[in-house]
């Protein structure tokens, strides 16, 4: 149980520090500034995802066995949110989505069996070790002792993913297409096709969802309003139009939105400078995603969102009283570990995670955005399938 002094001290040192950064980075100038930016806008998203448990396996999940559509619904409402976002910016930028022209730093990403073979394991990889990538790092501020060695693990399904690249490109993804929807059906024809595709999953979450309880309307004082944000979760459908508006405001701004390429680029340098990655990565550096670079400076806008995602993470977190660790066991790490690693193997190999290649790719109208999102919940049924199946014949009674 957290004292008084660690459940509001502590939360004022960490907004303190995050000031304190992006006031020292919005000094140094024009270099400094989107890297400020970078820790402000990660620190909103964390916030948001925190407040508003925002987690792409578990909503997916509820809704599965639960019959509960908020979650899957707080999902929608953030990719119809930013696609509207990402195309009034691309109307400004490239006013004719003509064949051959894509907006800059879009993620836009290549088609092919190895994108769908690596967002099945990410899917699995969210089952296992019970949150998708982002999600993991704003629990790491409820204390989560997963959460860790699934952020270890993913280290290293990064380097797996980074030996296994070069012999995947050259027998499948190397024969790759990229497809934009804009430069078949123009802006408006994508726009409406994303809305009406995202309207026809919500249809049929409600449908399957189980008729939600309503609450009778009452006065709202202050106090409660207070409590509602900072005790309660917040909304779905506030916590997924947050999102979408995050998500356009990172685009228009710095860059799509990411939380891989740090942790990516951090072994890739590794690995590099030990020798044991490949001197030369085919065609990676030209695809569009979460791109991983050799380092060469210490502070990148991708590190500094996700330094902001999880410092916020951890301010809210703690004044709500949701920092909650537990005894560590030994499958705890086997879960961590293992299903870490299939998300980073699955987040390298597919040039990001349900943030870089669902979220921002849909917002951007990329056929591979819808591919990652329907492999990634097939994985998610596969190993929940799995699971009840071993977990049923675990229980099941012995015959004679």
């Amino acid at each position: 149980m957290t004292t008084p002094a660690i459940r509001f001290g502590l939360p004022l040192l960490i907004a303190i520090g995050l000031a304190w950064g992006f006031f020292v980075l919005n000094g140094q100038g024009p270099e400094g500034r989107p890297l400020a930016f970078s820790l402000a806008i990660g620190a909103a998203f964390g916030v948001v995802l925190q407040r508003s448990r925002f987690c792409f396996y578990c909503n997916f999940r509820d809704l599965i066995e639960k019959r509960q559509a908020a979650g899957v619904i707080a999902i929608l409402v953030a990719l119809g949110v930013g696609a509207i976002g990402y195309t009034a910016i691309f109307g400004a930028w490239l006013p004719t989505p003509a064949p051959g022209r894509l907006p800059p730093t879009a993620h836009i990403g290549p088609v092919s069996l190895t994108l769908v073979i690596a967002a099945f394991a990410f899917g699995i990889g969210m089952a296992i070790s019970g949150s998708c990538l982002s999600a993991h790092f704003y629990r790491l501020a409820e204390g989560s002792v997963i959460s860790p060695f699934a952020i270890i693990g993913a280290g290293l399904g990064f380097g797996l993913g980074f030996l296994t690249w070069n012999p995947l490109f050259l027998a499948i993804t190397s024969n790759a297409f990229i497809l934009w929807l804009p430069n078949i059906f123009d802006y408006a024809g994508a726009l409406a096709i994303t809305i009406a595709a995202l309207a026809a999953l919500a249809v049929a979450a409600l449908w399957w969802a189980r008729p939600a309880m309503s609450e009778p309307a009452a006065s709202l004082t202050l106090g409660e309003a207070i409590d509602r944000v900072f005790f309660h979760r917040w909304p779905a459908v506030l916590g997924g139009t947050l999102v979408g508006i995050i998500s356009t405001l990172a685009y228009f701004r710095v860059a799509p939105l990411g939380v891989t390429a740090e942790l990516g680029s951090i072994v890739r340098t590794a690995g590099t400078a030990w020798d044991v990655l490949p001197g030369t990565l085919f065609g990676l550096d030209g695809l569009r995603g979460c791109a991983t670079i050799i380092k060469e400076a210490l502070l990148s806008h991708n590190g500094l969102f996700v330094i902001g995602l999880i410092g916020a993470s951890f301010i809210t977190s703690l004044i709500a009283g949701q920092f909650k660790p537990r005894r560590l066991t030994g499958l705890d790490v086997v879960r961590g570990l293992s299903g870490g690693l299939l998300l980073g193997w699955g987040s390298m190999t597919a040039l990001g995670c349900t943030v870089g290649v669902l979220l921002s790719g849909i917002h951007a109208g990329s056929l591979s955005g819808w591919v990652f999102l329907l492999a990634s919940c097939m994985g998610i049924l596969a190993a929940l399938f799995l699971a009840k199946l071993v977990s049923g014949r675990a229980v099941a009674p012995q015959t004679a």
